[in-house]
């Protein structure tokens, strides 16, 4: 089953991004290095570098029930970040968020990830974990309130290639069991 394209809270819009997006994706929050200081990929030095992560969003989304979303401002239609799930297998999952600068301390990251919360099961998914830098304080109280809990069995060394570019490093590992 595919998940939708779009879905909708309150507040946001969680879309499928298409190669339209790439500028505003890089201005917003790809090319900001406060904003890809915790994240797992490099910031993105130019545009194309976004147009490629639009070109994996587009082969996720054809290979797995979905991929990458985009999060907009219901309000305004703003580009506020993305989010979204990485497949490991049909029943396994890993997600994440980030947010423009601007974006920080409104909520919307919980209310995104617990959008994609309530996606993962509907698509098959069982498993959904996520990964953050042990330092990264705010992202730890966003997945908690979404519902996952610390696993250290899952915990794994990984690059944070903003922080410190070829280093491995003890990433938290939060996780859940999800039902249908």
């Amino acid at each position: 089953m595919k998940a939708p394209l779009q879905i909708q809270t309150p507040r946001l819009i969680l879309s499928c991004p298409d190669a339209d997006d790439a500028e505003e994706i890089f201005e917003r929050y790809a090319n900001d290095p406060d904003v890809t200081r915790w994240v797992g990929w490099p910031r993105h030095e130019s545009v194309a570098d976004t147009r490629a992560f639009l070109t994996f969003s587009a082969q996720e989304w054809e290979r797995w029930p979905a991929g990458p979303y985009l999060i907009r401002s219901r309000a305004d239609d703003r580009l506020l970040g993305s989010s979204g799930l990485g497949f490991e297998s049909g029943e396994r999952a890993v997600t994440g968020y980030v947010l423009a600068k601007d974006a920080w301390g409104h909520g919307y990251a919980t209310e995104a990830l617990m959008a994609i919360v309530g996606l993962a099961p509907t698509i098959g998914v069982k498993r959904l974990h996520a990964l953050c830098h042990p330092e990264h304080r705010a992202s730890w109280r966003v997945l908690e309130k979404c519902g996952f809990v610390r696993d250290d069995s899952c915990s794994r060394r990984v690059e944070f290639p903003n922080l410190a570019p070829g280093v491995l490093t003890n990433a938290a590992c939060y996780a859940m069991v999800l039902t249908t």
